[in-house]
């Protein structure tokens, strides 16, 4: 089947509803994308210069996974003393030394309809759900999250506790794009289809929401999320957690402050040598 034929079907048995449940049909259909998820082949967005944000969301391979999920039956799983129950759809994903990822025992997960290129290292335990795209390159660190149909680019580093949000529903809503070459300090969390632009820093707990506004320093401006777009944080910013105060009624009067991100330089050549990944551990 080719990619528009499996294209119509996936919409057409997802548009179908409970009717496709038991569809041998519309089940060996979901495979199919679920297996070209997982070679890299279709993705739940795409790169696209002709789209405002510089990506593009395919709908249409979201509404797969959420027609895996409805087609799915529960079943048990087990992995060495451990064991688990989940939609006989959604497998854990199996990794030979061939395909060059590294996964360093200790308890990790991903998650079947995940593409996990060549020369990824995951350290346990960290989790990678359905739909993700972690490209070449990339470190997941120990208890770090990839949402489902989050799309993390090259050379990126996710350290320790870091949390990238992933979306399904809606369906043509955009997912948390992570481009190339990001570091993203422990225990940072962003969410809510936020792109983090190639090369950009986050310092260690760093919060990035929809509406979170980002305070740039160097160039005197304020990054938001409006109407369709997201929350977009600039190529190379250096982004570290900051405060803002509250300037009326009680929150001035006690003396609080409310949490802001700050961008405070945009990386330069000090900054990449701290950032650089250790080779050695790869």
């Amino acid at each position: 089947m080719t990619e528009i034929e499996l294209h119509t079907k996936i919409e057409e048995y997802f548009a179908a509803g409970s009717a496709a449940v038991g569809d041998a049909a519309a089940l060996a259909a979901f495979e199919q994308l679920r297996a070209a998820l997982e070679r890299g082949a279709v993705r739940a967005a795409s790169p696209d210069p002709s789209a405002s944000t510089g990506w593009r969301v395919n709908a249409w391979v979201k509404q797969g996974i959420l027609l895996g999920f409805r087609l799915g039956v529960l079943q048990e799983f087990a992995s060495g003393a451990l064991s688990y129950v989940d939609k006989h759809t959604f497998p854990p994903r199996h990794f030979a030394a061939g395909d060059g990822v590294r996964v360093v025992p200790g308890g990790s997960s991903v998650r079947a309809g995940a593409y996990v290129a060549r020369g990824v290292v995951c350290i346990p335990p960290m989790y990678i759900n359905a739909g993700a795209y972690v490209d070449e390159g990339t470190m997941v660190d120990s208890h770090a999250l990839v949402g489902s149909c989050a799309q993390i680019g090259k050379r990126v580093h996710l350290s320790a506790a870091a949390q990238i949000g992933g979306v399904l529903e809606p369906v043509n809503a955009s997912p948390v794009v992570v481009e190339d070459d990001v570091l993203v300090g422990g225990n940072c969390g962003i969410y809510e289809g936020t792109i983090v632009r190639r090369g950009a820093v986050l310092a260690a707990g760093t919060v990035l929401t929809r509406g979170t506004p980002v305070f740039d320093l160097v160039k005197g401006e304020t990054w938001r999320a409006s109407g369709e777009a997201p929350l977009t944080i600039p190529e190379n910013a250096v982004v570290v957690p900051g405060a803002r105060a509250v300037n009326k009624g009680k929150g001035r009067e006690w003396g609080l402050s409310v949490y802001a991100p700050v961008i405070v330089k945009y990386r330069d050549e000090k900054t990449d040598l701290s950032t650089t990944l250790e080779d050695l551990l790869r």
